[in-house]
């Protein structure tokens, strides 16, 4: 598990099923009847607060805020390359 702080931009493999995935959609699969799909979307976020409890307080590029669990899989700190490829894609 990583060690995270306040300030830290992570990006989030967040996981969501639809009829027609978007552009930014990776990792596509249909589901069993073909009528959705299943696939993965990165969202660019920064930890705003690393509470006692193991959960992070983080701050979405629109300005929402959202608690995840600092344990989840899905949960990986931006490397410097990252932060130079998608820097506008992260919170401010």
């Amino acid at each position: 598990m990583a060690q995270f702080r306040a300030g830290d931009k992570i990006i989030y493999h967040k996981p969501k099923s639809s009829f027609c995935p978007g552009p930014r959609a990776k990792q596509v699969f249909p589901l069993e009847h073909g009528e959705e799909y299943h696939y993965v979307v990165d969202k660019f976020w920064k930890v705003d607060k690393v509470n006692e409890d193991g959960t992070l307080d983080v701050v979405t590029r629109t300005g929402k805020k959202n608690k995840l669990q600092a344990s989840d899989p899905n949960i990986s700190k931006a490397h410097l390359l990252q932060h130079l490829l998608y820097r506008k894609r992260f919170v401010g």
